[in-house]
């Protein structure tokens, strides 16, 4: 299947949630009337948009059919389109490069994929003719450090690992100099599944950043933060806290083909300044893709 093909089978769910009850408003209204645009906002809520982004997207729509001089209630699904792009932006966004040395911290709680997409950033990576090295700073558990190594041995990296209970910020530590010693291109942090709410977890992430801006300047140079594509509003509520205590960069939104909450990134965009970097399409190494916010929507109306 092309990459086109399996971005539309992915949001399946979604383009059902959202665009196919649009339509299906539509064909039941046909005139652009005040009830439509209240039944419009709450499919937009349905769909994990979000209050506030919601209502705004449709008092956008409305200033958008006033000025066309719209009255059949066919044009909204294409000014919506519009509308939703325009929150997104045209371009899609680019990841921070270090130089020769590009550091990256994948940060977030237990269940929403975060070591199997630190594998498939390492197959990304390693893709694009990078030497990659793996960190295994998820020192609470020894699954942890094991899993991490099943998947640097199916992508072909080595992990840096210490004993299970020894200091998450001293693995990061020794695996930057690894990265230095074996002329590596990127090297990639595992860390805890961590509780937003366990303070002295999150002081653990700051501190592995402290050191390793120590030890390299201007390193991290990605924080990235896994959030589960099917926890919907939840999703905006994690990046809140570990944005505001972690210095996310990015967000790595998994698991869009099993959710009818793809809509959250549109909330995300507009509620947070942090950037949806990644998403997350199925199981395989190829379904972590750079998400494009012209081929999402695309995907999306189509």
């Amino acid at each position: 299947m092309s990459v086109w093909g399996r971005l539309k089978e992915s949001l399946t769910k979604t383009r059902q949630g959202l665009v196919g009850k649009i339509e299906e408003l539509i064909l039941k209204r046909r005139v652009i009337d005040e009830e439509l645009y209240e039944e419009l906002e709450e499919i937009l809520i349905q769909a994990d948009v979000g209050v506030d982004t919601a209502v705004e997207l449709v008092q956008n729509l409305k200033k958008e059919v006033k000025e066309r001089r719209l009255n059949d209630a066919a044009a909204l699904k294409q000014v919506l389109k519009e509308q939703i792009l325009a929150l997104l932006g045209q371009d899609p966004i680019q990841l921070n490069q270090g130089g020769p040395l590009t550091v990256v911290v994948v940060v977030g709680v237990n269940g929403v994929g975060k070591t199997t997409t630190i594998g498939k950033l390492a197959y990304y990576y390693k893709e694009k003719g990078q030497r990659v090295l793996l960190a295994a700073a998820d020192t609470f558990r020894a699954a942890a450090i094991d899993q991490l190594e099943i998947w640097g041995q199916r992508v072909g990296v080595d992990v840096i690992k210490h004993q299970e209970g020894s200091d998450p910020a001293a693995v990061a530590f020794d695996a930057l100099n690894a990265a230095r010693a074996r002329r590596a291109d990127t090297v990639i942090i595992d860390t805890a599944g961590r509780l937003h709410t366990k303070k002295n977890l999150m002081e653990e992430l700051k501190k592995i950043n402290r050191v390793l801006g120590l030890n390299l300047p201007g390193a991290p140079h990605e924080v990235l933060l896994v959030l589960d594509g099917t926890s919907g509003q939840n999703a905006i509520s994690q990046a809140r806290l570990f944005g505001e205590t972690t210095g996310v960069t990015g967000i790595v939104l998994t698991k869009l083909d099993g959710t009818a909450k793809g809509g959250v990134i549109i909330g995300i965009k507009k509620t947070l300044a942090i950037p949806v970097k990644f998403i997350g399409l199925g199981e395989n190494l190829t379904d972590l893709r750079l998400f494009n916010p012209v081929e999402f929507v695309e995907a999306l109306f189509d």
